[in-house]
C-alpha cells in the first residue's frame, strides 16, 4: 500500500507535501514546530491538518503492519493462497483484513469444530457442494454415522454437518462486507424502555427508531448511556428478506439441489445465530467510535476557544469562590497575577454578616485598586452575583464583574501542584485565586488543570480515555505555542505544554531561573539540564524573554533566522531599533516594491519565513487573543423571572454542542440556541458560526423558570427588523 498517496488523496494535497510531512514527523518534530516554523517544506498548512495527517499517517501504518501479521499468520498455516494474498492487498480497512483473517484465526470451541473433531467436515463440503444428481443431505449422512465419535444417527451427522457450513458461511468475508454494508445504509437502530413507567432523563427514547445512516452523534451517545443506566434496550434491525437474499445469492445453487435446501437453512442459522450478533455490535461499536470521534473534536474546539478566550490584562482582580455553609472565599490578585490579599465573607447568612462582607469588598476595592470581580459558577454562584452587583451599585469606583467557569478549579486546588504554589492557604482560598486568574490569563491557568475537567463538551466522561487525552493535549500544546509563553514568569505545568519541552525538563527550566535568577536571552536555555540542542530548536522560537537585550528574543522569530531578520533590516534600511516602532510600519510595503521571491532568496529563506519575520517585526511578542473581543463584563444582575419572550439580551457562548449553543445571558442559567435558531442559513454543526466565549445578540423565545429552561434564537424577530 502506498501510503503517501493515499494520504495525498484524502487530504487533497501535492505529493511532496506529503512526503515532506511525514518526514519532519519520523524526525521527532513536534506539529507546532513544523506547522511554525517549517512552512516552506509542507507548503503553509496549518497545525489542525498536519495533526490530522500526522494521526491518519499512524492509523494507516498500523493497518499495515495487522495487515502483514494476518499474511504471516496465514502463511504459517500452509493457507495462504495468491487469491488471499491479493485480498489483502485490497483490504482498505481493519474490519477487511480482519474478515479475511477470521477463518483462519484459531477458535474457541464451536459447534462447528465439535462436529469437525467427529469427522463431519466431508460431509459438510458434499452438501455443500449442492450437486443437481447428489442424493438428498439425510442419506449423504447415513455414511457418516460412527458411535466411537458419538454420530448416533444420520440426524446427529446432518446436524453437525450443517452447523460446520453455518460457520463457514459466518466466516466468508464477502458476505460479512455485503452484509455488513446493508447495515449501514439500510439498517434501524430500534430503542425501547426497559420499564416504560420509570422516570428518566431518557423518556424522548422509550419506543425510538432512526436509520443507521442518520442518526445523530449525540442521540448515539445518549441511547448508549440510557442502556449502560439500564433504561434502555436497543438493537439494530434489518429488513430479513434482504438479509437473507445477500446469502442465499452467495451460496445456493442456482440450478438447484437435493442439497439445497439443507443449504438454506444452514445459512439462515448462520445468520441468525452467528452473522447477525457479530455485526451488529460491529455497528454499535462503529456508531459509538464516530460519535466519540465527533463529540472529541468539539470538545477539543470548544477547550481551545476556552484557551485561547482573551485575557484581561493589567487589572487587579477579586476572585470570590462561592459557597453557603462554609462562606465564599476571597482573594485579591494584583496585576501580575500575585496574591495580595485573603478572607472569607457570608453572603448567604444573616443581615449583619452580608453587611459585614460588603464592607470588607469595599475596603479591598479601595485598598488595592480593584478593576473587577470574577465570581466562581458553581454552588451559591446567583447569590453572590446579586451581592457582587449590589456592592458595584452602592460604590463610586469604575469596578465590574464577570461569572466564569470554576470547572477544575477544586480539581487544580487540591491538587499537588497547588500546594507547591500556594502552600500558606487552604484548599479553598487556592481555588478562590484560580478564578481570580481565569479572568486575568484563562490560559495559563487552565493548563494546570485536566482538560477533561473543564467541562466544555458533551458526554466527555464517556469518551475513551486514550483518544480523549491525546486531542486534548493537542489542543492545549496548539493553543500554548500560538500565543508563546514569557519565560521568566511561566509555571512548570505551562512550559511542559510548549514544544518540544516535558515534564521534567519544565521543571528544570523553573529551577534554574530560581537557582540563576532570569533568563538574559533564549540561548541561556541551553544550560538547562537535560534540554539538548533538539529540544532548544523545537522550543526556542515559541519562548519569549522580554528582558533580553536582543529584542528578537522576544518575538516569534526563530533563533536560526536571527541572521536574515537581522540583514531583512538593513536591506530595507532599518536598525534593530526600530522593531516595534511607527517607523518600521511600511518594512512590508518595502518589501513588496523590492519583490518578495528576490528579497527572500537574498536572505537565504522561503518566502512563509520572509512573511513571519515581517509581522514579527511589526509587532514583536504581539498575542493572538488581543484580537479578539474582549470578554463582556457586568455590573448589574437579571433573574430568571424578569425574562420574557421578544427580549433582546447580550450574552457568552459558554458551551457549543453538536445540537446547538449555551449561552450565558446573566441569569445564573444558560440559555440554549437550538441549531435551527442559529442562523437563517443551512448549517450543519453550530461550530461553523458561533465558539466559545463568544459575545452574540440573542432573542428569548421561551423561558420555563421552574424547569430552569431558557430558548433563544439569534434570528431577529420580524417585529424588530426595522428597528
Amino acid at each position: 500500500m502506498d501510503i503517501i498517496q493515499q494520504l495525498t488523496t484524502q487530504f487533497g494535497l501535492q505529493r511532496w507535501q506529503v512526503e515532506n510531512t511525514v518526514k519532519l514527523i519520523d524526525e521527532g518534530n513536534t506539529i507546532p514546530f513544523i506547522a511554525r516554523y517549517r512552512k516552506e517544506a509542507h507548503g503553509t498548512l496549518d497545525d489542525q491538518v498536519i495533526r490530522e495527517l500526522s494521526e491518519k499517517l499512524e492509523y494507516l501504518r498500523n493497518l499495515e503492519k495487522r495487515r502483514e501479521e494476518v499474511r504471516s499468520l496465514i502463511e504459517a498455516q500452509e493457507k495462504l493462497t495468491e487469491e488471499i494474498s491479493l485480498s489483502l492487498d485490497a483490504a482498505s480497512t481493519l474490519a477487511e483484513i480482519e474478515d479475511i483473517y477470521r477463518p483462519f484465526r484459531p477458535k474457541r470451541k464451536t459447534r462447528a469444530s465439535v462436529a469437525k473433531e467427529k469427522g463431519l467436515e466431508p460431509l459438510a463440503d458434499m452438501i455443500f457442494e449442492q450437486k443437481p444428481d447428489s442424493p438428498a443431505p439425510l442419506e449423504l449422512a447415513e455414511g457418516f454415522i460412527d458411535g466411537e465419535k458419538g454420530v448416533e444417527t444420520a440426524e446427529d451427522a446432518l446436524k453437525g454437518a450443517l452447523d460446520i457450513i453455518a460457520e463457514n458461511i459466518s466466516d466468508d468475508a464477502d458476505i460479512r462486507r455485503r452484509l455488513r454494508n446493508l447495515f449501514s445504509v439500510i439498517g434501524v437502530v430500534t430503542v425501547s424502555a426497559v420499564d416504560k413507567d420509570a422516570d428518566s432523563v431518557y423518556t424522548m427514547y422509550y419506543d425510538y427508531s432512526e436509520p443507521v445512516n442518520k442518526i445523530a452523534g449525540h442521540r448515539v451517545l445518549a441511547i448508549d448511556r440510557g442502556e449502560k443506566e439500564k433504561f434502555l434496550k436497543v438493537s439494530v434491525t434489518l429488513d430479513a428478506v434482504k438479509a437473507a437474499n445477500v446469502i442465499t445469492g452467495a451460496t445456493l445453487n442456482p440450478n438447484g439441489s437435493p442439497c439445497t435446501e439443507a443449504v438454506r437453512e444452514a445459512g439462515e442459522d448462520a445468520y441468525t445465530r452467528l452473522i447477525y450478533p457479530s455485526i451488529e455490535r460491529e455497528i454499535r461499536n462503529m456508531l459509538t467510535e464516530n460519535a466519540a470521534a465527533n463529540a472529541i473534536k468539539v470538545f477539543a474546539l470548544n477547550t481551545k476557544e476556552l484557551l485561547l478566550a482573551p485575557p484581561v490584562k493589567g487589572k487587579v482582580v477579586i476572585g470570590l469562590d462561592p459557597g453557603y455553609r462554609t462562606g465564599c472565599k476571597v482573594a485579591v490578585v494584583g496585576k501580575t497575577g500575585k496574591v495580595l490579599d485573603t478572607g472569607v465573607i457570608y453572603v448567604t447568612h444573616s443581615d449583619a454578616q452580608r453587611n459585614q462582607a460588603k464592607e470588607l469588598i469595599k475596603k479591598l476595592i479601595k485598598k488595592h485598586n480593584v478593576d473587577c470581580i470574577s465570581i466562581g459558577n458553581g454552588t451559591a454562584s446567583k447569590e453572590t452575583e446579586i451581592f457582587a452587583a449590589e456592592v458595584l451599585r452602592e460604590i463610586d469606583a469604575d469596578v465590574s464583574y464577570m461569572v466564569v467557569s470554576e470547572a477544575g478549579a477544586s480539581v487544580y486546588s487540591a491538587s499537588k501542584l497547588a500546594a507547591q504554589e500556594f502552600p500558606q492557604y487552604d484548599v479553598s482560598l487556592r481555588s478562590a485565586v484560580s478564578i481570580a486568574r481565569r479572568l486575568q490569563d484563562p490560559l495559563a491557568e487552565l493548563v494546570k488543570i485536566d482538560p477533561k475537567a473543564i467541562g466544555v463538551g458533551q458526554y466527555q466522561h464517556d469518551m475513551p480515555p486514550k483518544e480523549l487525552d491525546a486531542a486534548l493535549d493537542g489542543v492545549i500544546e496548539d493553543a500554548v505555542n500560538s500565543v508563546g509563553v514569557d519565560l521568566n514568569t511561566a509555571s512548570a505545568p505551562l512550559l511542559s505544554r510548549v514544544s518540544g519541552i516535558n515534564a521534567s525538563v519544565a521543571k528544570n527550566i523553573v529551577d534554574y531561573r530560581d537557582e540563576n535568577g532570569e533568563f538574559k536571552e533564549r540561548s541561556q536555555l541551553k544550560k538547562v539540564p537535560k534540554l539538548g540542542a533538539k529540544a532548544f530548536e523545537q522550543c526556542a522560537g515559541f519562548l519569549r524573554v522580554p528582558e533580553s537585550k536582543n529584542i528578537l528574543d522576544n518575538t516569534g522569530v526563530h533563533p536560526e533566522s536571527y541572521a536574515a531578520a537581522k540583514d531583512l533590516l538593513k536591506l530595507c534600511g532599518y536598525s534593530e531599533k526600530d522593531i516595534g516602532t511607527e517607523a518600521i510600519a511600511n518594512i512590508s510595503a518595502e518589501v513588496q516594491l523590492f519583490g518578495e521571491e528576490k528579497a527572500a532568496e537574498k536572505l537565504g529563506i522561503g518566502v512563509p519565513t520572509l512573511k513571519d519575520i515581517i509581522k514579527e517585526l511589526i509587532r514583536p511578542a504581539r498575542d493572538p487573543r488581543d484580537e479578539l473581543p474582549p470578554p463582556m463584563l457586568r455590573t448589574d444582575v437579571m433573574d430568571i423571572k424578569d425574562l420574557v419572550p421578544g427580549m433582546e439580551l447580550k450574552g457568552t457562548v459558554r458551551n457549543v454542542t453538536d445540537f446547538g449553543a449555551f449561552v450565558d445571558i446573566g441569569v445564573h442559567q444558560d440559555g440554549l440556541v437550538h441549531i435551527s435558531q442559529i442562523t437563517n442559513k443551512y448549517i450543519k454543526h453550530p461550530s461553523e458560526v458561533l465558539k466559545v466565549g463568544q459575545i452574540v445578540t440573542v432573542w428569548v423565545i421561551s423561558v420555563e423558570a421552574s424547569k430552569k429552561r431558557i430558548s433563544l434564537t439569534m434570528k431577529k424577530p420580524k417585529s424588530q427588523e426595522n428597528s
